[in-house]
């Protein structure tokens, strides 16, 4: 396999998604939601119309070591402190797990709808470079719109607490091990699945349609962090980036296997 092939790919692919506002849109506007807007709102509201003065069923149901971190704190800065640093984690596996599904779905559904795909299939790239280079224009923007909007959520938060805090609250460990170890390992998988399955349908439309079925579990680490039953601690965060890893191994060996140019070239029509 040679890197300048999967480059070639890599150059072609990148130049069609970045004239493509149906692509650019999702994954501009909602990282924009997420690391501006929630928390300049969480910042602006007042801890009693979230709680209502009553933090005992949440502070019940932390662990030792995340009580130890708010221990001092007051209401409004307890209940910013675990929206900011905790609740809030888990959508930055979401940022880069839809911009990378969004611009994977395009990889050969969107080659089937402009009519590209058999001159693609014609070149002399192995299946292998075909996919990494596929792979790979979806995983680059991803990780640089997760970067981004983690800069800009760490300095908005950081800028509208300080007055609450007194000093600065993120990063934190949790945070960096989420954004370089997790997030990235996430994004892989739900790419090459995203890859398959695009290689598989007729269009893009139906493509992204299935891929969004990839944040379903990541909305059940938003679920868990918001009841207290699975915190994105460090060794949670390990444990889950290495179970990712493994599965990355294992779909890009299947998604390998089952890739055949001639059943590709005879669900275009």
């Amino acid at each position: 396999m040679r890197a300048d092939k999967v480059l070639l790919v890599f150059r072609k692919d990148w130049l069609e998604i970045r004239r493509n506002w149906e692509i650019l849109a999702p994954i501009l506007i909602v990282p924009l939601i997420f690391s501006v807007f929630l928390p300049t709102v969480i910042m602006l509201i007042p801890a009693s119309s979230t709680t209502n003065g009553d933090l005992s069923g949440i502070l019940g149901i932390l662990p030792t070591n995340v009580r130890a971190e708010i221990a001092g704190f007051n209401e409004q800065q307890t209940v910013s402190y675990l929206l900011l640093g905790y609740i809030f984690l888990p959508f930055f596996l979401i940022i880069p797990a839809m911009a990378s599904s969004v611009i994977a779905s395009d990889s050969f559904a969107g080659e089937k709808e402009r009519k590209t795909i058999e001159g693609l299939l014609a070149t002399p790239l192995s299946d292998a470079e075909l996919m990494l280079g596929k792979i790979l224009v979806a995983f680059v923007p991803s990780m640089i719109v997760t970067l981004a909007s983690f800069a800009t959520y760490t300095a908005i938060v950081d800028y509208l607490g300080f007055g609450l805090f007194g000093r600065l609250i993120l990063p934190t460990v949790n945070w960096v091990l989420v954004i370089f170890l997790l997030s990235p390992a996430v994004s892989v998988a739900g790419i090459a699945l995203t890859v398959i399955v695009s290689a598989r349908v007729k269009g893009f439309r139906e493509a992204q349609q299935l891929s969004v079925l990839i944040i379903l579990p990541i909305m059940g680490l938003v679920v868990g962090q918001a009841f207290g039953i699975l915190l994105l601690v460090p060794a949670v965060i390990l444990i889950l980036t290495a179970v990712f890893a493994a599965l990355d191994v294992v779909i890009l060996k299947i998604g390998l296997s089952m890739f055949e140019r001639e059943e590709i070239l005879s669900r275009i029509h």
